[in-house]
């Protein structure tokens, strides 16, 4: 028995060293429902899952490099990851010559977020100056105008639940999030609680860049993750971490 368990542990570990490694950039900055990380390494969450899935489609071998956001630029130009995922072209200077995108997976809305009882729908350019909760690395393109006129502050934190956190605790009245977060949050509060959504200031698609390198499955992983949109897998990733009950219903309209 003890040497079938050894020749089975060794055809295992054979045939991981065998797998095609694909090195995913994890942004520092990330907290659930997009990703927890203990030591380094990923655990649960949005991206972890479709990470995973990615390679299991592929027959790869997932390796995570946690990274602060503003190293990724860097990472892509130097080729140290192969995957960056929930990415927008307009969040890059320039786009690295040697990756290509994917389509897109997940849909992202940023909102303006006010305290529960505090906010009313309104537009950016209507509010009082004061500090915005924003984090660390991020742009928002809505708000930059009014940032760079002295009009509102950015107030960063080192991710987006600390922003939350920070809100809810009174530091400023109102925050910037993107929805999956706002939802996640306000699911562990009763409605009384919940933050409110006051504006949209953006909706864009993201999607993941993967390097063209004839000794990576480009081609296999693009495909991969096409087949996981069409087949629905990464809406049932998203389910699994979203509450339907939870986020208020905002069109962009209501804000005007």
């Amino acid at each position: 028995m003890r040497q079938v368990l050894a020749i089975l542990l060794l055809w295992t570990t054979h045939s991981l060293a065998e797998q095609p490694v694909l090195r995913f950039s994890i942004a520092e900055s990330w907290s659930m429902p997009l990703m927890r990380t203990e030591q380094e390494q990923p655990v649960e969450g949005i991206l972890f899952e479709l990470m995973q899935a990615i390679a299991r489609e592929t027959g790869t071998r997932a390796q995570y490099h946690v990274m602060a956001r503003l190293r990724l630029q860097e990472a892509l130009e130097n080729g140290d990851i192969d995957v960056r995922c929930y990415v927008s072209s307009q969040w890059l200077d320039e786009r690295p010559g040697n990756y290509l995108w994917s389509v897109p997976l997940i849909e992202q809305r940023d909102l303006l977020v006010g305290r529960p009882g505090d906010s009313n729908p309104t537009t950016p350019e209507n509010l009082a100056p004061q500090s915005i909760g924003t984090v660390l690395g991020y742009t928002y393109p809505t708000l930059a105008p009014l940032f760079n006129r002295g009009r509102l502050q950015r107030e960063d934190s080192r991710n987006q639940l600390l922003a939350l956190q920070k809100l809810k605790a009174g530091r400023y009245r109102h925050a910037v999030s993107n929805q999956l977060s706002l939802q996640w949050f306000n699911r562990q509060h009763p409605p009384e609680q919940r933050l409110r959504v006051v504006a949209v200031l953006q909706e864009q698609a993201l999607g993941c860049l993967v390097r063209n390198d004839p000794l990576l499955p480009t081609r296999r992983v693009l495909k991969a993750m096409m087949r996981l949109k069409q087949s629905g897998e990464v809406e049932r990733i998203i389910e699994r971490y979203t509450d339907a009950s939870s986020p208020q219903r905002l069109t962009r309209g209501d804000g005007d």
